[in-house]
């Protein structure tokens, strides 16, 4: 054998990631960002309880295979039982189990186009086939995807709520009223990713037990703990119990363990992220509209600023920008990649935006 022998699926698909990270584009400029404002972390920062907790971790020990404390604070938390409830490395790797348990060679999937692309990374990497609908008013469209699912006979058809990367969301109830559509048989991965920077109502109201449907959080955001890769899932106990087949048991370190359980109680410190988070959402729309754009509403830790124009002028925006130390992401696909996405920064984060993006016009503009 002179060459690995791979299988057909892996050599068929492009040695990528769904993201270049900030770190490979100071790499590549040689210099680093003075803001970073695309990644929707956090900028201030996990629970003071978190850190002590992290910091105080015997990590020369693994952590619990079965996050056995974190499962049940989880639990208490959501008024749930713990078997509702399963931790893994952040919502994108109970993603990738989630796909290996129900998608095989060219089985249905349907997403919305321009939607969070490690899902769609996912179903390539194990054969599935994707179908998409398009945004209907910068929104997630529950109708189409929920038809087309029925059309394609879908296993698992996945919705944001709140969305990324246009920060716009739909009531909960408005989700369960549409649910009476999604076909039998077929799975909503319903990612929750940011519904703690959500207005009052957007969580939907279903029950941990409804086999129809899988519920996706994690710490990433309000929480402050985007490095410690931790997120969770709730659904009925049957389907969280075939993760137990799939999911990597060590996966989850013990100082991050540690340090969600403390986050977790920690109240106070995630009310005032949150407000923090609204000052900044405001802070973002003034700027825009001080330079002529509009701030689309958000209901996340980022902001979709349009633009005005097409996904050429915004991407020249958007590298402008990057050019002066700012980084910003956008949207991948028409007519949502009229905008930049600008997460939700520190008072001095967002001055440093602020000077950056009358500039940044001025170049993209021509002048």
């Amino acid at each position: 054998m002179t060459q690995p022998r791979y299988t057909p699926l892996a050599l068929s698909l492009p040695a990528t990631v769904p993201f270049v990270g900030p770190e490979t584009q100071e790499r590549q400029q040689g210099a680093p960002f003075v803001a970073r404002l695309g990644a929707n972390e956090s900028v201030f920062g996990p629970s003071p309880r978190a850190i002590e907790a992290m910091a105080d971790t015997g990590i020369w020990m693994y952590g619990d295979p079965e996050n056995y404390d974190l499962r049940n604070a989880l639990a208490d938390h959501h008024g749930v039982a713990p078997e509702n409830i399963v931790v893994g490395e952040g919502i994108d790797g109970l993603l990738g189990y989630l796909v290996r348990l129900f998608v095989g060679h060219r089985d249905a999937v349907v997403t919305s186009d321009g939607a969070y692309p490690t899902f769609n990374y996912h179903v390539a990497g194990f054969g599935g086939i994707l179908h998409k609908v398009p945004y209907r008013g910068d929104h997630e469209d529950l109708d189409a995807l929920f038809t087309k699912a029925a059309k394609v006979e879908a296993k698992l058809v996945y919705l944001a709520n709140p969305d990324n990367p246009m920060g716009s969301w739909h009531m909960g109830a408005d989700i369960v009223s549409a649910m009476e559509k999604l076909p039998t048989g077929c799975l909503l991965v319903l990612d929750e990713a940011y519904v703690e920077c959500a207005p009052e109502g957007t969580a939907a109201p279903i029950n941990a037990g409804d086999p129809r449907v899988i519920r996706m959080r994690t710490f990433s955001k309000v929480y402050g703990m985007a490095g410690a890769r931790v997120g969770y899932a709730i659904a009925a106990p049957g389907l969280i119990s075939a993760f137990n087949k799939v999911r990597n048991h060590f996966g989850m370190n013990r100082a991050a363990q540690a340090g969600a359980l403390a986050a977790l109680q920690d109240a106070e410190w995630l009310e005032q992220v949150q407000a923090k988070i609204t000052d900044a959402r405001d802070r973002i729309g003034q700027i825009a509209r001080e330079n002529g754009l509009e701030a689309l509403p958000s209901a996340t830790n980022f902001v979709a600023i349009d633009c005005g124009r097409d996904g050429a002028f915004a991407k020249a925006v958007l590298e402008a920008l990057v050019a002066r130390g700012i980084f910003v992401r956008m949207p991948f696909v028409a007519p949502q990649n009229r905008c930049i996405r600008v997460s939700c920064g520190a008072v001095s984060d967002l001055d440093l935006f602020a000077a950056a993006l009358p500039e940044a016009l001025a170049v993209a503009r021509g002048g």
